[in-house]
């Protein structure tokens, strides 16, 4: 069974949460054996002892910046549907969160790009703990739309995979789709366009009655 590492000390102070911002930035860019302590804590303003004060050493800070990260995923995603909620509607709120969640955390797709590549032991908790839960709470909509008949037969599983896909692949591609668009396609204007568009793909790709439907 895995061990899960000592967690790092509360962080009330505005220090304290310099280095931790300051840290994903530095293991966005350069991954968790590229990344300097003492470069994380120059760009931090703070002294490094600081930085082993509240975190411990470099592979817990690592690890905070993950968790905090996720942390805040899953509070954007957890809310309990209202009573008058449709699966539909429900399907379309947990996507828009976690568009939200991307676009308000450009550095969400290089960490996990460098946790998949490395295949280190933080993939098992991050899929055990987020990443399987939103796959199912997107397949357990998209399972009571069709029962509610809102939304046509798919599989409930794969339809889930596609939509977390289309949203992880826009901003994780983001630089290179940029070229190929000859756009800046992280601008404010240009995620609200691709928010609308994906939605709009997206349901009418799901809803009941379209044409070529099963």
């Amino acid at each position: 069974m895995e061990q899960r590492p000592k967690r790092a000390k509360p962080m009330p102070t505005a220090t304290a949460m310099r280095i931790l911002a300051a840290a994903e930035e530095q293991f966005a860019a350069k991954g968790l054996a590229g990344a300097r302590t003492d470069e994380i804590a120059a760009a931090a303003r703070a002294n490094k002892a600081m930085l082993y004060y509240y975190f411990g050493d470099k592979r817990r800070l690592h690890r905070t910046v993950l968790e905090n990260l996720f942390q805040q995923l899953r509070s954007g995603i957890s809310s309990e549907p209202g009573a008058a909620e449709s699966p539909r509607e429900r399907l379309r709120a947990i996507t828009v969160a976690y568009f939200d969640f991307l676009a308000a955390h450009p550095n969400y797709p290089r960490l996990m790009q460098r946790e998949a590549m490395a295949a280190t032991k933080n993939v098992d908790w991050i899929v055990r703990e987020y990443l399987r839960p939103l796959h199912a709470q997107l397949s357990r909509a998209i399972a009571e739309g069709i029962e509610a008949r809102e939304l046509r037969r798919v599989d409930p599983k794969q339809a889930a995979i596609t939509i977390l896909g289309m949203v992880t692949s826009y901003f994780a591609a983001a630089p290179i789709l940029s070229r190929i668009a000859g756009r800046d396609l992280l601008s404010a204007e240009a995620i609200r366009g691709r928010k609308d568009a994906l939605l709009d793909f997206m349901e009418h790709g799901l809803l009941a009655g379209n044409k070529g439907c099963r």
